[in-house]
């Protein structure tokens, strides 16, 4: 698709949805932010299968494919103003029974805050996913207690969201998607409730200074030495051995007017209470897409992608 048509789909959709055992590495320097409207080049690397979403919204990275779906949750976003649109997009492998990454947007009207989590009336709503066999998933009950975590001082593994749902309170609807097993990892308690959500507090800073923070995050799944172990086996219908991913990732691209920046997070899966500063595990999209194996933002035009993939500026993202 030429560059034009692909500024124009995401013209549009903008319009409709809003009226992001190897050392890290990052770079200081001047602020190297770019350009999208001024981006002419060609997009040789966007997807061009799978759901009409993913192959315009910036947010998506490289679909896998194969034994792969990419799936699509759509709602009302916020329930004041009525806006409906896409909540997240997810790749989910079949025969490995788990999420790759999941991916979403934040702006103002998708981060309102018109609903709350204590209001379920019997607590969190855990549920399995309509788009995925539910035999596939996960338990939604007990905490994934039926697990055999390989870290010493675990008991068990907690659900821990990859989009949070405190980043989906425009709606009842939209924070109830949130808690589909597919977009659940198990999770050292440590862990979830240490870098992770310190993390997940910065983005939510960076999306309140963007026009819209483009999120995808995950865990590995893909290469044996990048997995931490397996749950253990369940019951009542489903099969467990889930994987526990070894590390955990995120990817960030902000938009400002037309100027455009993006980052990488890197952490291990670990117990532990002392994570140290966050810029610690912050490192480009560039090397994070080499830990990975994912190709981030590949809906953007070629050199604008490779810009902001490549260059890093801690100061940017207030992290010095």
């Amino acid at each position: 698709m030429k560059t034009k048509q692909l500024f124009f789909l995401f013209t549009f959709a903008l319009a409709i949805t809003a009226c992001g055992d190897d050392e890290p590495i990052y770079t200081h320097g001047n602020s190297k932010s770019s350009s999208i409207s001024d981006d002419k080049s060609a997009n040789t690397n966007k997807n061009t299968s799978g759901p009409a979403e993913a192959q315009y919204r910036y947010e998506f990275p490289k679909m896998k494919g194969g034994n792969s779906d990419v799936i699509i949750h759509s709602c009302i976003l916020n329930s004041n103003t009525g806006e409906t649109g896409v909540n997240y997009g997810l790749e989910w492998d079949h025969q490995k029974r788990a999420t790759r990454w999941v991916c979403y947007q934040m702006y103002a009207s998708v981060c309102a805050s018109n609903w709350n989590r204590n209001n379920w009336p019997n607590g969190d709503p855990w549920a399995y996913d309509p788009q995925v066999k539910e035999a596939e998933q996960q338990n939604t009950y007990n905490e994934l207690s039926k697990t055999n975590p390989p870290l010493p001082n675990s008991t068990y593994y907690q659900k821990g969201h990859i989009l949070p749902s405190a980043d989906r309170l425009g709606s009842q609807e939209a924070n109830g998607q949130t808690y589909y097993m597919t977009n659940i990892y198990p999770q050292v308690g440590d862990f979830n409730s240490g870098i992770w959500l310190t993390m997940e507090g910065r983005i939510r800073t960076w999306a309140n200074q963007s026009d819209t923070l483009y999120v995808c995050k995950g865990g590995t799944i893909d290469d044996d030495k990048n997995i931490l172990g397996y749950t253990m086996a369940e019951y009542g219908g489903h099969t467990g051995n889930h994987i526990v991913p070894k590390y955990f990732f995120m990817a960030a691209l902000s938009k400002k007017g037309n100027k455009v920046k993006a980052l990488g997070f890197w952490a291990e899966h670990k117990d532990g209470t002392s994570w140290g500063a966050l810029k610690n595990y912050i490192i480009s999209v560039d090397r994070l897409e080499e830990l990975t194996g994912l190709d981030f933002f590949c809906n953007l035009p070629d050199d604008t992608e490779n810009s902001v993939e490549a260059n890093l500026t801690l100061s940017d993202w207030n992290l010095q």
